[in-house]
């Protein structure tokens, strides 16, 4: 599996992360046969949130890890808080540290790799997080901070106080969740899409080493469904499908490929709790795109070059 820099925590990652939030929905031998699965395919980085089956799925993760006879050392963990589900966002130094301690506690391990912010809190006090990161980090219970769904100016507005590197920042990000990629081609447009929704936040990240992980990469709209197989985009598919059959992969390969050919480094997360499915996912590492196949995909999910 190829490896990537994550930020400049000097960490080096799987090019694609396994994503956990399904993985509560498993039986105890399914969810070990799963992580042990990722483990073999070189895909030892697995990504939580502690909303993630209202923390369920950090508990199974855990037995899963030890029930596939791999040490703690074995994987690389990250979670994420700041979400109380229906009711707001939370960034107080309270929350975040005992976030952390509850999913340590769910995670049967007395560190993380890495934690991040889950979405925006109107309310943040940024010197709160720089405390809440120091006594997390002083106290070795989290190895290296990011953010989630955060533009520009909110990153810098934590950076203003927080002094460990932000090591990532989590998107959405797919051929049919584009506008970070679309509002830049299309510079200085009147064109739709063209409009800066997000701080060039794709840019910044690239600038400042910060390592963009896509959520929901097969994904389109805002958890609308997977777009592969999807009778909606028969252009899209047929496209996808032509260009796995000259590399002899699965659809589901070239669809994370087409995110790994962007220079930016980004950083694929799974979503699937499917065996087969995440070697697909894995193989996607070891398959570059040439220009003219990754504009081909792009084009054919419904984008227009200027």
């Amino acid at each position: 599996m190829r490896k990537i820099k994550l930020g400049l925590t000097g960490m080096e990652t799987p090019a694609v992360a396994v994503g956990c939030m399904r993985i509560g929905g498993l039986g105890r031998a399914e969810a070990a046969k799963f992580v042990r699965a990722a483990l073999d395919l070189g895909l030892n980085f697995f990504d939580h949130a502690d909303i993630y089956g209202a923390g369920a799925c950090e508990e199974v993760f855990a037995d899963a890890l030890k029930d596939a006879g791999a040490a703690r050392g074995d994987a690389l963990i990250q979670s994420k808080c700041g979400i109380v589900p229906g009711k707001m966002f939370d960034f107080s130094k309270e929350h975040i540290i005992a976030s952390a301690e509850a999913s340590l506690r769910r995670l049967k391990t007395d560190y993380m790799d890495v934690f991040l912010l889950h979405r925006p809190d109107a309310l943040v006090e940024p010197e709160e997080v720089a405390e809440a990161f120091d006594a997390l980090h002083g106290a070795g219970k989290v190895r290296h901070f990011g953010v989630s769904n955060h533009k520009p100016s909110q990153i810098q507005l934590l950076r203003k106080h927080v002094r460990q590197p932000i090591a990532a920042n989590q998107l959405q990000f797919g051929v049919a969740h584009a506008q970070m990629v679309t509002q830049g081609l299309r510079a200085n447009m009147l064109w739709d899409g063209s409009e800066d929704r997000d701080g060039g936040v794709l840019d910044y990240c690239r600038l400042n080493d910060i390592t963009i992980q896509t959520w929901s990469p097969l994904q389109h709209g805002y958890f609308e469904g997977a777009f592969l197989g999807d009778a909606r985009f028969p252009e899209l598919n047929a496209a996808i499908d032509e260009v796995a059959a000259s590399h002899g992969v699965a659809n589901t390969t070239i669809a994370f490929a087409w995110i790994l050919r962007h220079p930016a480094k980004m950083q694929p997360v799974t979503g699937t709790k499917d065996v087969a499915r995440l070697a697909d996912c894995a193989k996607a590492a070891d398959v570059t795109l040439t220009r003219e196949e990754w504009y081909k995909i792009y084009l054919a999910a419904g984008n227009e070059l200027p």
